[in-house]
């Protein structure tokens, strides 16, 4: 009966065609403040973070590629996206029945907030996801077929599996529990970062040559405002301005902070020093594993994700390199693919109401925990399975169209010269 009460309250979330009968301005407030702050994740925070991470002579290029997805996939949201998100009852992927948003007049309703600020909320998860992606290739593809490959794999990727968990598809009707993007958000990205790393190959130099963090300083402030700007991404995803909205709020800040802590403690120990990268990669890797558990879990529950976030992120982060020598260049996979997989299983287990260490709130099946790990499992191999196919398609398609990665001269000679004739800094 719960898991009954849990989907049901899903569906009036998410599913656009169920209208609340009046607006309520309190929930309307909160979602514009949130979608305000889901923007500010990708522009500037995300693009800070990854910038500062590469080498100096490729720090516009990631900065005009986080740029850009924003413009390129505001407009396809707009155009189609939105309709095929969360439009029709299909099981994988709606219908075009809102192309260029038609019938969304300034009355329609999503819950008790205006549909068009529903739309634009969504929208800013549409950015980030394909935005999250650009640290796999960051310093070696060629800018237009960055362009052509974000916008392809937007919609053979992300509006599949939008619809399937929020839109009403195949994975809600099976009970897949994903409050904020741990499948829909970072097991996509994660996943299609693996992918495109491995088609790539990897850096000139790598391996053999350090490659260290050009800008520590904007690093920090850029992973600061990823941090603040995840209240909106996981607080907003109650679409209320209620007790669901401030426990996701504090589970987020929880989860952050542990992660982040347990990463710098690791490292500290390991190497004698912790450093602001460190730190900062645990608090993301905390942020992203309590992204589809936020609706679900109490504080304790945050602190044990936000400890095995740090633990387990962290030696992923170094089998993908040091093992497996993959150059998933700004570590998407082992951060967010692994950290979104881990929040889905974990939220099994200390989430409510047979779970422990819980927030008291319906999220898990009534029937046991062992039968929600089992759907959660299946939704981890229907996401990732897809999205590993979607992406090795995109890329061999537009390969007959554009070279994908620049050449040896260019990748030498810095993306920011070669791909945009500009310079981050006049030395």
């Amino acid at each position: 009966m719960l898991k009954k009460l849990f989907l049901l309250n899903v569906g009036l979330f998410f599913i656009p065609s169920i209208y609340a009968a009046e607006l309520n301005s309190g929930d309307t407030s909160w979602i514009l403040t949130s979608t305000a702050l889901v923007l500010f994740m990708t522009l500037p925070g995300l693009a800070l973070f990854y910038g500062g991470l590469v080498r100096s002579k490729n720090v516009l290029s990631v900065l005009m590629q986080c740029f850009a997805i924003a413009c390129l996939i505001s407009v396809c949201w707009v155009v189609y996206g939105y309709s095929l998100a969360f439009k029709g009852d299909g099981l994988f992927i709606g219908n075009l029945s809102a192309v260029f948003l038609n019938g969304v007049g300034r009355d329609s309703l999503v819950g008790g907030v205006p549909e068009t600020v529903f739309i634009t909320f969504q929208m800013t998860f549409a950015i980030i996801t394909p935005a999250l992606v650009v640290g796999a290739f960051a310093e070696r593809m060629k800018f237009g077929a960055m362009c052509l490959f974000s916008v392809v794999w937007f919609t053979l990727v992300y509006l599949p599996a939008c619809h399937m968990v929020w839109g009403g598809g195949y994975l809600a009707n099976l009970g897949v529990i994903d409050f904020a993007g741990g499948l829909v958000v970072h097991a996509t990205c994660g996943v299609g970062a693996l992918v495109i790393a491995l088609y790539l190959g990897q850096r000139n130099g790598f391996m053999k040559t350090p490659m260290p963090p050009h800008n520590r300083t904007m690093v920090m402030i850029g992973a600061s405002m990823l941090w603040v700007g995840w209240f909106g991404f996981n607080g907003g995803s109650a679409l209320a301005a209620d007790g669901s909205a401030g426990m996701a709020m504090l589970v987020t800040h929880i989860s952050a902070a542990v992660g982040a802590l347990s990463w710098m403690a690791i490292e500290w120990l390991k190497s004698g020093k912790a450093t602001i990268i460190g730190i900062a990669t645990g608090m993301v890797a905390g942020l992203a594993t309590i992204t589809p558990a936020s609706g679900t879990v109490g504080p304790a529950g945050a602190i044990l994700i936000g400890l095995l976030a740090g633990v387990i992120c962290f030696y992923a982060t170094q089998a993908v390199k040091s093992y497996f020598k993959i150059d998933d260049s700004l570590d998407v996979f082992p951060v967010h693919g692994v950290g979104g997989m881990l929040g889905i299983i974990m939220l099994c287990f200390v989430g409510s109401p047979d779970g422990f260490l819980g927030s008291g709130s319906a999220g898990i099946s009534d029937s046991g925990v062992l039968d929600q790990l089992i759907i959660q499992i299946k939704g981890i191999i229907i996401i990732c399975t897809w999205t590993a196919i979607a992406t090795l398609l995109t890329l061999k398609v537009i390969s007959f169209v554009t070279d994908i990665r620049v050449s040896s001269e260019d990748e030498e000679i810095g993306l920011d010269m070669s791909e945009h004739n500009e310079q981050g800094y006049n030395l």
